[in-house]
């Protein structure tokens, strides 16, 4: 079995569904409202378990009823909890999203808790940080706490897949450290300062994360799939038509089934189909975790003969 380390946050999602985005100032009139569990560490460690992964996360909620939530739900999904601290001085990040019928979202996260993830919780992690085969983090977390693990990836010769969600500046050191980064065409953008818009521009901008050392990079592109590239390969793989109705965790949903795929050591063509047909389903589906689809779904059991 795979065994996957997720670093990253824990939120609870309040999601209004609404015909259209409100203007400035606009009040408008939502449809439907929902709770479910968020974050995009927890989103990516609830795909990766229900794709068959061993799943550790560490984490940091409040000890307020969200945080409870949290944490039980994530061990129904069979996620190992043991580093997940409680913080009786902030609260457990919430999200407020917006979807329009069109299956896009609004997004503003407060985080709470995942604030004071520090890079301390680490090192009282080292057990199982040597014990996974893939990491993943992302940046809902302190960037300090991100670059320290990179740092740490390098130095126990493990991969560290960094989805640098949501963008923002990072040190030059932790580039070299990371075996893969999965930026959206905007984070892409945003990191390198190169436009990430046409099919052209991607080898570009890939080109400019193996400059600074990164092993591999995956510029996911929504609906129009992703794209691949290292040192001696180059990879654009599209994505099936699908009707999507909320795109909130699709990116997360990717994220953890590309781990699992890599540590069970598939190849990048046959990781990336996977994980697109994944986050592909997720789309179709309301939620954050509740969207990522298990593993069954993609392999399901061919019938007895």
């Amino acid at each position: 079995m795979a065994k996957i380390l997720v670093v990253g946050s824990s939120n609870t999602d309040l999601v209004v569904k609404t015909e259209r985005f409100p203007q400035p100032g606009e009040t408008v009139v939502g449809r439907d409202f929902f709770l479910f569990q968020g974050g995009k560490g927890a989103n990516q460690a609830v795909a990766a378990a229900r794709m068959g992964g061993k799943v550790a996360f560490i984490s940091r909620v409040g000890t307020d009823l969200f945080g409870s939530q949290t944490k039980e739900a994530l061990e129904r999904e069979g996620i190992s909890t043991a580093w997940m601290s409680m913080d009786a001085s902030s609260p457990t990040g919430v999200a407020m999203i917006t979807v329009n019928e069109q299956g896009e979202n609004h997004i503003v996260v407060v985080p709470g808790a995942n604030a004071n993830l520090l890079p301390e919780a680490l090192d009282e992690a080292q057990d199982v940080l040597l014990d996974s085969e893939v990491w993943l983090c992302q940046l809902e977390i302190p960037v300090e706490t991100a670059a320290y693990l990179a740092e740490k990836a390098q130095s126990f010769l493990k991969k560290l897949i960094l989805n640098p969600a949501p963008a923002t500046d990072l040190p030059e050191s932790i580039y070299q450290h990371l075996f893969l980064i999965t930026p959206n065409e905007t984070e892409a953008s945003l990191l390198s300062d190169l436009p990430c818009e046409q099919e052209a521009d991607y080898p570009k901008v890939a080109q400019w994360f193996l400059d600074k050392g990164v092993q591999q990079v995956v510029i996911t592109l929504g609906e129009k799939g992703a794209f691949f590239k290292n040192a001696e390969l180059e990879l654009r793989i599209p994505a099936p038509s699908v009707a999507a109705i909320d795109t909130t965790a699709a990116g997360d949903v990717f994220n953890g089934t590309l781990a699992v795929a890599l540590a069970e050591g598939q190849s990048w063509e046959k990781a990336l189909q996977t994980t697109i047909q994944a986050a592909s389903l997720s789309v179709t589906r309301m939620g954050a975790q509740a969207s990522a689809p298990y593993r069954s779904e993609l392999f399901p059991t061919p019938p007895l003969i």
